[in-house]
Order: structure tokens, then sequence, then C-alpha cells
């Protein structure tokens, strides 16, 4: 398929005020997960965003069907099908901060502003605008199904109850993330451990430690509480000390009995620990260097200390620091962490790369932790890495397209530490609709897209589309 026909198909007004509208229409339901319901299995708003794309679909005239409202399907033809391209109508809550009525999708100079522009309702409707140029332009030989999910924010359930029924197609990929293209996603381990004792007398110790909100997320708060000292300026010294080394926050402040110590961080992914401040290593820098008694809760802060020193993000401390030129190196990132006058529980998540094993991870953790007297509790598993190889027909053919439609000559697909919507599909990519050089604001209040990238990604995946498809016969 020429390029200049993609091209001039697209670069009507008409696709781009049209593709806006799509947006509208599902930007508008506030399809955030609730509590299931016969029909609903995640709640109202995903059913309701499926019914809305499925309605929008069957206007265009395509073939569409649901799966119990846990997907929804549609497909460009009845041939065989060659190729699945997955995304996701489910969104994460608005939150506060948004300069636009989140739920309503504004445009302003090129951009769209809204819950769902760019995660994922936007780039679903870059593929389905590529499905119908595609099928104005002649068609395929082979099928393409476009399978619009409810539950990518909570689990992917949605996807394991399709190929539960379903078989995979030859060829996936989502653009629910970056181009060029990923064709790597770190394999996860995210143990839960910890240790027990018998309530203590001794003084100055810790009784209380508690820092994290999710696994998944660098801590960007912590406290714990001291018994046995007072607030005086040499806690004070201490703690600005820290604050040098580390970038985190603290306040010192009298508690029944002792003294309690407040530390600030900031949060990031746990996939880029780098970016953020861990706020729980931080505040065991600390910990580790007051003049506490020598007792069962001091030797675990010391050891945990030891294990997970600010900094580390690597796994260095714990033993497990892999890496390699294709997949990167491991990350690091103790998460959760409290203790009281009984024990402690902890759980870090660690992305691994490919040259990460059993041996030299999990086993090796587990060693680490033992000489220190704790053990693994749960969720003790290696997640296995994702990987497509970079030489494979069909990514090749996914990058010469993006190459086609951008100008860069030689795209390298990427690795990367979090996990996309097609981490448990086999051969599955991630391919757009995020172009280098520009935040969508994921997550975050006034997420946002480009119209412009997102018709440049309509294209791609048209061409994408004919060359893994084929074109029709006439």
């Amino acid at each position: 398929m020429e390029k200049t026909r993609i091209d001039a198909w697209f670069d009507r007004p008409e696709v781009r005020q049209e593709l806006i509208h799509w947006i509208g229409r599902l930007v508008a339901v506030e399809s955030v997960k609730g509590d299931p319901a016969p029909g609903a299995p995640f709640g109202p708003g995903p059913k309701a965003a499926l019914e809305e794309a499925l309605a929008l679909c069957a206007q265009e005239g395509f073939a569409c069907g649901s799966y119990d409202n846990y997907v929804g399907t549609v497909d460009l033809n009845d041939r065989a099908t060659q190729l699945h391209i997955l995304g996701h109508l489910d969104v994460v809550a608005a939150g506060s901060g948004w300069d636009t009525p989140p739920f309503s999708c504004v445009h302003q100079d090129g951009i769209l502003y809204g819950r769902g522009v760019s995660d994922d309702k936007g780039p679903v409707c870059a593929a389905l605008m590529a499905m119908k140029a595609v099928r104005e332009l002649g068609g395929t030989a082979k099928n393409v199904r476009l399978i619009l999910g409810t539950d990518e924010e909570s689990g992917s359930a949605d996807l394991a109850y399709y190929y539960a029924r379903e078989p995979y197609a030859p060829n996936s990929f989502t653009p629910d993330a970056d181009f060029p293209l990923i064709h790597i996603e770190k394999g996860h381990y995210h143990p839960d451990f910890g240790a027990g004792w018998e309530a203590e007398a001794a003084t100055p110790r810790v009784t209380s430690l508690t820092g994290g909100i999710r696994f998944n997320v660098v801590p960007p708060e912590a406290q714990a509480t001291v018994a046995g000292l007072t607030a005086d300026p040499a806690l004070d010294s201490l703690c600005r000390q820290a604050e040098k080394i580390t970038g985190a926050t603290f306040e010192v402040e009298a508690a029944e009995g002792g003294v309690r110590f407040l530390c600030h961080g900031k949060n990031a992914h746990a996939a880029m620990p780098d970016t953020g401040i861990n706020a729980i290593q931080a505040l065991l820098e600390v910990l580790a260097r007051l003049p506490l008694a020598d007792c069962a809760s001091t030797q675990a802060v010391n050891a945990l200390h030891a294990l997970f020193p600010f900094g580390d993000t690597r796994g260095e401390a714990l033993g497990i620091a892999k890496s390699d030129e294709e997949s990167g190196a491991l990350t690091l990132n103790l998460a959760l962490l409290s203790l009281d006058d009984h024990g402690f529980t902890a759980k870090f998540d660690s992305r691994f790369p490919v040259s990460s094993t059993e041996e030299n991870c999990k086993a090796a953790c587990e060693a680490a932790l033992a000489q220190h007297g704790f053990s693994v509790t749960g969720d003790g598993e290696m997640t296995p890495v994702h990987r497509v190889s970079a030489d494979s027909p069909f990514v090749q053919t996914l990058l010469r397209c993006y190459s086609l439609y951008t100008g860069e000559p030689d795209p390298k697909p990427l690795a990367i530490g979090g996990g996309t919507y097609v981490h448990d599909i086999p051969g599955g990519v991630a391919f757009g609709c995020d172009f280098p050089g520009f935040d969508p604001r994921m997550h975050a209040a006034n997420e946002q897209a480009s119209v412009d990238n997102l018709l440049l990604s309509a294209k791609i995946f048209a061409q994408a589309i004919f060359e893994v498809c084929g074109e029709a016969e006439g």
C-alpha cells in the first residue's frame, strides 16, 4: 500500500474532526472500575464504556461482539485473523488538580484534555480509524481484530477471560505505550519478607516504623517512633546530615515515651526508582545512626539498612544486581515496611533483566535475607521476562512502518521495567501511541494527547495492518 494513499485519506479535515468526536464520546463515560454486578464484571463504568464503544463501531459498519462485557471485539472482515490490536476502555480515577472537566474531552490548540485521551481511549480510536481507512482503501487478505478491554488498570482479568475462550492471533500489539516499539518487559520479583521477636523492654529502641503505599510505588512518606530518646539538637543535626545525603526532608517531634521521626521523600513508579526519593530507605539512614539498644528490633533495623541502603536501586547489597545490553539493569524498590513490638513485614519490588535467573535472583535474595534471620513469607515467585526477538519479522515490519512515517532512519526497540497490556500475550509487543518528547501526563491531572500524534499513529497502524494482513486481491 503506497504511503501517499494513506496520507491522502487521513489528511482530510473530516477525518480529524471525526477522530476528535469519537474520542469525546468515549471520554464522556466515567469508566473507573467499580463493584462487580451481573453483566458488569468490573462495575457499571467499564460496562457503559464498552457499550458506547461497540455502538460507535457498529455505526461505522464493523462487525462487533461482546464476551460477557469483559471485552468487546471489532473485526475488519470475516477472513482468518492475522492480527490482534489490544486497547482498553477502563481508566484510573480522575483525582484532583484538573484545569478542565476530567470526563469531557476538551480540545485546545491541537491538544485534547480528559481522562483517557492518551490512556487508552484516544489510541483505541486511532486504531479504529486505521481499520476504517484500510477498509475504504481496499481491505486486506486477512482479518485484524480490535479487542476492547475493560480491566487493564486493575490486573487484566478481561484478557484472561477472553483468551481462555479464544486463540491468540499470530501477531498482536497494543497501542498503550511508547513508540517506536517495546519488545522486552522485564520480569517481576516482589516478595513479602519479615521476622518476628518477643516483646522487648530495652531502650532506646524503635517501637514502630511504617512506610509505603503500594508495592509498585517508591514510598513518598515514612515514620518511626523511638522509645527512650528525647528531641534535642543532636537529633536535628543528624536529620540535616541525612537530608544532604538523601534529598529527603525530616521532622522530629516529641512522642509518648520518646520521639517520632517523619520522613518526606518523592514518589515515583517502581520501574524507575532513580526518579524518586525512597522515604523508607532515607529514614533507615537516620535510624541506623542512632545509639539504639542491642536488641532484636535494632538488629532488624540495622540489617534492613545493610540490605537496602539509600541509593541502592539495583540490588547490589542484596546480591541480586544484574544487567545486560539487551534489557538493561535490574531495578529495586523497597516499597512497604511495617515494624512493631513483635516483628516486621516488608516488601520490595524488583524488575529484572534477561540475565537474571532463579539462582542469581530468587535464591540469592533468600540466602541474603536468611543471613539476618529474615524469611520470605509470600509472593516469592519470579514472573518471567516478556521478550520478543528484535529480529522477528513482526517487530521489523512494525519498526519499518514507524520509520516510513516519522523519517527516523533506524529506530530501535525498547526494553522497559513496567508491564504493558501484552505482557502475557505470546509474541505481543507495545507499539505507540506516545512519541518521544511528548508527555501525556498519564494517570495524572490534565492528561493530554496531541491530535496530530494520534493521526500519525493511525497512519502507522494502517500501514502496519496492510503489511501484516496483506492487501486484498482486486
